[in-house]
């Protein structure tokens, strides 16, 4: 009998996407907490004065699998974009967007790449349009991780190329730390909330705040692909 291992992060996709469908019993060893209070990190104060202090903690079985602090305020430009590939097109590409630590030592990115336990910063990214990224994913929007000791300028806002550069340092690959961002499911209004299909698939679903340029503050829900079902050995 083939034996099945998940996959943390997909985010945790970056996907297939997901329909996703109501919590399954099947899939209820995953569950949600707050994390730690940030005076327990070693972590920059310029930066914790950024983030919300309320993170979340996904859990399996009791077991941590990463903790996710999203910044108290996100960088937005105005949207013009009516692309159906892409969710978040009032995000600014290449800016800061949160906080990610992995616990577990099974971590990987989307694209199956082992990542060590500890502290990423999340940027906001959009995936070119190109030959390369063909089929990648349903949606074009994800997060690339970059660890926390490398990402020296959290204010500025990084080119696409600088971005893959910085998070090649924690991939320790060609490719960078890719984590998908998902289409957010409106049946969940307590939020932050646990998203799960009954293929295994778990994404994190947020509400934060965007504060454009010269424009109003408003909210946005997000989700994120977290944990990705289990594959049979010999997959893809």
């Amino acid at each position: 009998m083939t034996r099945k291992k998940y996959a943390w992060v997909s985010f945790l996709a970056i996907l297939a996407l997901l329909t996703f469908a109501a919590l399954a019993p099947a899939q209820a060893e995953f569950t949600l907490e707050t994390s730690p209070a940030l005076s327990t990190l070693q972590i920059p104060n310029a930066l914790v004065d950024r983030l919300d202090a309320q993170g979340s903690r996904i859990l399996h079985r009791q077991d941590t699998v990463c903790d996710v602090w999203w910044l108290k305020s996100l960088s937005a430009v105005p949207s013009t974009s009516s692309e159906p590939d892409i969710l978040y097109g009032s995000l600014q590409p290449g800016a800061l967007v949160g906080l990610l630590r992995f616990v577990s030592s099974s971590a990987e990115d989307t694209r199956d790449q082992k990542l060590k336990p500890g502290l990423y910063t999340m940027r906001y990214a959009l995936i070119p349009q190109d030959g390369n990224h063909m089929g990648v994913s349903e949606y074009r929007d994800f997060v690339l991780l970059s660890p926390l000791s490398a990402d020296t300028e959290l204010d500025k806002v990084l080119s696409f190329d600088d971005l893959v550069n910085l998070s090649r340092k924690a991939s320790g690959t060609g490719h960078p730390a890719v984590i998908s961002l998902a289409a957010p499911n409106p049946a969940y209004k307590k939020l932050p909330a646990l998203v799960q299909d009954d293929q295994g698939n778990c994404s994190l679903q947020v509400d934060l705040r965007e504060n454009p340029t010269g424009g109003a503050a408003q909210d946005v829900k997000l989700a994120i692909l977290l944990v990705t079902a289990p594959k049979e050995s010999g997959g893809s």
